[in-house]
């Protein structure tokens, strides 16, 4: 079974200025906590294929490929620690970034769908810590779009 963790948040920007920075992919280590660097793969800089590596905390590393694009409104990435498909405690995690607006107002959804190793128990022991997760990213990136300081404290390159 598939868990979804959910936020959504308003951010007063219009929809395509919003896009302009959720499409570069260089951008989350200034609101995903605990990420210190990102770096893209070769090929595609955005759309379906691009690729990035974010680098984290402790020297530890995850990739995220773009496996569904839509321009102007959002995109889907898939995690992994390269060909050797999603990291612990993960069985599969994607996340997604969903953006809808309206005149000088725009709404996004960040949500993270994932399955995890360690059947129901771990699943009802780690549903908590992902929701707060996701909603930190939600509320980190509506501060950094609004305001363009960094909100990750662990980010060097702010």
């Amino acid at each position: 079974m598939t868990l979804v963790a959910r936020h959504r948040v308003t951010l007063a920007l219009p929809q395509g200025e919003a896009w302009g920075k959720l499409r570069d992919l260089t951008l989350a280590p200034h609101y995903v906590p605990g990420l210190t660097g990102c770096t893209l793969h070769p090929g595609p800089e955005h759309g379906l294929g691009a690729s990035r590596r974010v680098m984290r905390k402790g020297g530890q590393w995850l990739d995220e490929s773009v496996v569904a694009w839509t321009e102007g409104e959002g995109f889907v990435v898939t995690l992994h620690k390269g060909d050797a498909g999603a990291p612990f405690p993960f069985r599969h995690a994607a996340f997604h970034y969903q953006l809808e607006g309206d005149g000088a107002q725009s709404c996004m959804t960040t949500s993270l769908h994932y399955r995890l190793r360690g059947g129901r128990l771990a699943e009802w022991l780690m549903r908590g810590v992902f929701d707060k997760v996701v909603r930190e990213i939600g509320e980190n990136l509506k501060g950094y779009y609004e305001s363009g300081c960094t909100q990750n404290g662990d980010f060097a390159g702010r």
